[in-house]
């Protein structure tokens, strides 16, 4: 459960991830991110739940209104509004909300806020929203089962079938359309239900009597298309076949949507996949335990899983998506990784995560490095590229060359220019991400030249009173003459990664007249084409490290 998995979380260092670190295959609107509800919108937005406005925005953090509300039900239980247009007792209801109105009126999953007055305009409360799921589940159903108070019933059966689990919006607050898309998605998680039809009843002459309470139990099939998302039977056990629960999203989708767990994504991380028909939606990362964009420290690792996890579990390391440790020791494998001679591991300015799986044993670490290349030209509207140059390339090589950068695979790309740097990472062979990088300009006012370890620079550079560390790949000594030395009260230029440390030293300020790239074991002097290699081994795998 995400929610919980939060409190473990470095949160400084989560929030300045997200910009660069995209989960899933790729935003499907512009102002879509990981820090939003990714998966839910992108699946939504596949089944055609939930759609973006005609700007290619979803507008994630907007309220929504009961009208909309009705919409979105009319949309995921697939009514035919056509043919409920003029049915509504509602005379409040504009005339492209009135059909949904209707819809979701006539079979029980809406309701006024008086006999003629539905109130469309309001913005509907999460306790709302999950009511009506929750009718679509087969809940409430009867009067009895509001009892007191339908509000604090809701919650209750709501908490019960984990359908707040990432919603944070407050149960009797608006809610926003990030949050909707996130309870929308747990409800087609959730499995559908029947009444056990024990209530007694009455309906004679227009006066209706009930008593006793109703129980709801899980409707299950032996049907394929009931295991395409969870494949649960009652006991709560996994099943290859025979009788499972009926989540919703199997009911209304028939197989055809599909949830697969225990898949990872291109840098290693585990997470989900889903896919529609067949189309592959995404693969979405879980939330890790921790992030870290320092060096990570085995007492970090004793602090986090605790002693009996690092001694029991197994682990494995994904570097740039590439594995390089499977299921091995713990201790073992931290000490390989951490090696003065490991040089591709935690580290400034390395996104360390780490992820547990408490059924397997298994503990997954993910190391994502941050590279630099530079657009060569400005953005190209009819083309919608930027043509770019690498600066510094990935372990092991580029898989194909990269000349440009689309618009369709990153929006960022949109707002580049000539000679601005760009911060990118990559897994799968392929660009997973790219954003422009901050360029900071100022006076030194002091600095420290590094003392070389391998794989850890080490030094400094402040500009106008702020330090900035050198991030763990810089290599800054006076070997081949590139020593970056500077002049204390003059002005220099140092391109950041998205956590703060230094990058790469422009020259543009300098007094010494060359460039020194150190990102990564690599550098190049006077914008030369020589090609300069290092080698290493990280856990037992060697890979080369390249500067075009």
């Amino acid at each position: 459960m995400r929610n919980l998995k939060r409190a473990l979380s470095l949160a400084l260092a989560s929030i300045m991830v997200m910009g660069l670190m995209v989960v899933g295959t790729g935003a499907a609107y512009d102002d879509v991110s990981s820090k939003q509800n990714q998966e839910a919108i992108e699946v939504l937005q596949e089944v055609g739940v939930m759609t973006g406005d005609e700007n290619g925005n979803f507008n994630p953090d907007a309220l929504v209104t009961r009208n909309e509300m009705a919409v979105v039900m009319s949309n995921l239980m697939d009514y035919r509004v056509a043919n409920y247009k003029g049915t509504s007792p509602f005379t409040d209801v504009p005339a492209w909300a009135e059909p949904y109105v209707a819809a979701c009126y006539t079979n029980g999953i809406t309701s006024g806020v008086s006999a003629t007055t539905y109130g469309g305009d309001q913005s509907v409360t999460t306790a709302q929203a999950a009511l009506m799921l929750m009718k679509a589940l087969g809940y409430f159903q009867f009067q009895s089962d509001f009892e007191n108070d339908w509000q604090f019933s809701t919650i209750k059966q709501a908490n019960k079938i984990d359908l707040f689990i990432d919603v944070e919006s407050g149960v009797i607050e608006p809610m926003t359309r990030n949050d909707l898309a996130q309870l929308v998605l747990n409800t087609l998680k959730a499995g559908t239900v029947e009444a056990d039809n024990d209530t007694i009843k009455v309906d004679a002459d227009g006066v209706k009597v009930e008593a006793g309470k109703v129980s709801y139990n899980f409707i299950t099939s032996g049907e394929s298309y009931a295991g395409a998302i969870k494949g649960l039977t009652t006991a709560g056990t996994v099943v290859n076949s025979g009788t499972r629960i009926v989540e919703l999203g199997e009911k209304l989708y028939q197989g055809d949507l599909k949830m697969y767990e225990d898949r990872s994504d291109d840098f290693g991380r585990p997470g989900t996949r889903w896919t529609y028909k067949t189309t592959t939606i995404g693969t979405y990362s879980d939330t890790p335990a921790a992030t870290y964009t320092a060096k990570m420290s085995k007492d970090d690792l004793y602090d986090l899983l605790g002693k009996d996890v690092v001694d029991d579990y197994r682990l494995d390391l994904f570097v740039d998506g590439v594995k390089v440790a499977d299921e091995v020791a713990i201790t073992t494998t931290y000490a390989q990784a951490n090696s003065s001679s490991a040089s591709c591991q935690s580290g400034k300015g390395v996104l360390t995560e780490v992820y547990t799986d408490a059924d397997k044993e298994l503990v997954t670490v993910t190391v994502s490095n941050t590279y630099l290349m530079q657009a060569t030209g400005d953005y190209n509207e009819s083309k919608g590229t930027v043509a770019v140059t690498t600066l510094t390339t990935p372990i092991g090589g580029l898989t194909n060359s990269v000349n440009s950068l689309a618009d369709d695979d990153f929006d960022s790309v949109k707002d580049m220019a000539e000679d601005d740097y760009i911060l990118y990472t990559y897994a799968g062979g392929k660009v997973q991400s790219a954003v422009k990088a901050e360029v900071l300009t100022g006076e030194v006012t002091a600095y420290s030249t590094a003392t070389k370890t391998y794989g850890d620079a080490g030094g400094n550079v402040t500009i106008d009173g702020t330090k900035h560390d050198y991030a763990k790949f810089a290599d800054v000594t006076a070997e081949n003459g590139c020593a970056t030395e500077f002049s204390v009260g003059n002005n220099a230029a140092i391109v950041l990664d998205q956590y703060g440390y230094a990058l790469y030293v422009d020259d543009a300020a300098l007094s010494m007249g060359n460039y020194v790239y150190i990102d990564a074991v690599a550098k190049e002097t006077n914008l030369s084409t020589k090609m300069i290699a290092d080698a290493y081994c990280p856990v037992n795998i060697c890979t080369t490290r390249k500067m075009p």
